[in-house]
């Protein structure tokens, strides 16, 4: 059993600010496949891997913000989630090179990658445009994007805030999107961007939104 400590503590703890979570028969049991979600509060870290990880008992990596790691604590508890960092707002190539490496050897093993699309948290709940990121490692990869809508996580943990409020929200997660006609075509960039949009106009639909770029 993978991050058994946090199944006892932390994942039970997740479990008061869920609502509701549809879809989860939709989780591909081999674990070859990539977690897309729109991103609002830093409660959707916490709480995507650890659906996934007790539906299929595989550990997941998440994408996460380099700057995250300046901070020792912080630090430490990514490191031990085997998160993989990424540089967002300096775009460090080298950074971004050991990610890749990072993620495509996680899948090659069966270990599920997550990546919210956006780069960066929406703070009013609304979906911003999407990186081609995912778009590159689902196509040189070869794997399934499960595309995964947060519905409300922002009310729960605005920005600013210290604690999240008494609140709840809900998650929804679509069928795995096959991109196999794509596959061999991940150095063009009209098809990156044609991707992309395919996994994001499946996450609005799951968030109740509609996605305009």
């Amino acid at each position: 059993m993978v991050y058994t400590l946090a199944r006892i503590i932390m994942f039970p703890l997740i479990r008061l600010w869920i609502k509701k979570v549809d879809g989860k028969e939709n989780i591909p049991s081999d674990g070859h496949f990539i977690i897309a979600a729109n991103h609002t509060s830093f409660l959707d870290d916490f709480t995507v891997a650890p659906i996934v990880i007790v539906r299929i008992n595989k550990k997941v990596h998440m994408y996460c913000n380099d700057r995250f790691y300046k901070n020792k604590l912080s630090a430490a508890f990514l490191k031990w989630g085997e998160c993989i960092p990424v540089s967002i707002e300096t775009k460090n190539k080298e950074t971004n090179r050991k990610a890749l490496e990072m993620a495509l050897t996680c899948l090659k093993k069966n270990e599920p990658i997550g990546i919210f699309p956006e780069g960066g948290r929406s703070y009013d709940g609304m979906l911003r445009a999407a990186k081609t990121g995912i778009a590159h490692l689902a196509l040189l990869s070869k794997s399934r994007v499960l595309p995964v809508g947060i519905i409300g996580s922002h009310k729960v943990f605005p920005k600013g805030a210290m604690f999240p409020k008494l609140k709840r929200f809900s998650i929804k997660i679509g069928k795995p999107i096959l991109l196999d006609k794509y596959y061999g075509k991940e150095k063009d960039k009209k098809v990156l961007k044609e991707v992309t949009d395919i996994v994001m106009k499946e996450i609005a639909a799951l968030a109740g939104q509609e996605y305009r770029y």
